[in-house]
């Protein structure tokens, strides 16, 4: 059975799924009937947190032009260009066992690719969401849909999966940005550039 849960809520994600490893972090979105003539282009991506909440370096920054980091417990799928279609529209893989003892934090994250010059936001993007399933058995663990809270965002951060001892747990965070990708990159520690 499938949790759902609401913006800060945490779960224990290893502890309460004994076994757990592998998962697949599948995010989707739609967008609104609005029309601006361009296709929305969302972009998923993973920041590797050390104790200090930041990224240092490209190791720790997963997205579809680096995809993978830490060592090789975070990989992206690729990237979907339109968002079209059901399910999940991208997907991070990560692999509880073989991320760096240094890394305390996974923040899983969603930006609007080129949204200055298509006039974009997530004030235009509905049923967004994130889901957790376990990699063995394709088992839906939990889910966090978005809901319509924002406006002139245009990066959110989804969730984040921490540690906890020797378990990880994870957070339903929903929070937004202005300043796309490069905001997100300053507010984890890295530039942009």
């Amino acid at each position: 059975m499938t949790i759902s849960l609401s913006k800060g809520q945490r779960i224990d994600l290893t502890k309460t799924n004994p076994g757990l490893t592998r998962v697949v972090v599948g995010l989707g979105w739609d967008t609104n009937k609005y029309s601006g003539g361009k296709d929305f282009d969302l972009d998923a991506s993973a920041f590797l947190l050390h104790e200090d909440g930041k990224a240092k370096g490209e190791d720790d920054f997963v997205f579809y032009n680096n995809p993978n980091g830490g060592t090789g417990s975070v990989t992206h799928t690729g990237d979907n260009r339109t968002g079209e279609g059901d399910g999940d529209d991208e997907q991070v893989l990560v692999d509880f066992s073989k991320v760096p003892a240094h890394i305390q934090r996974i923040g899983i994250t969603v930006t609007i690719y080129d949204y200055e010059s298509r006039g974009q936001n997530f004030g235009q993007v509905s049923n967004a969401f994130v889901r957790v399933v376990d990699a063995g058995n394709d088992r839906e663990i939990l889910r966090y849909d978005l809901g319509e809270d924002f406006s002139t965002e245009t990066a959110v951060v989804f969730c984040e999966f921490y540690r906890h001892g020797a378990d990880w747990k994870f957070q339903a965070v929903g929070s937004g940005f202005t300043g796309g990708l490069s905001a997100l990159c300053r507010n984890y520690g890295l530039d942009a550039q």
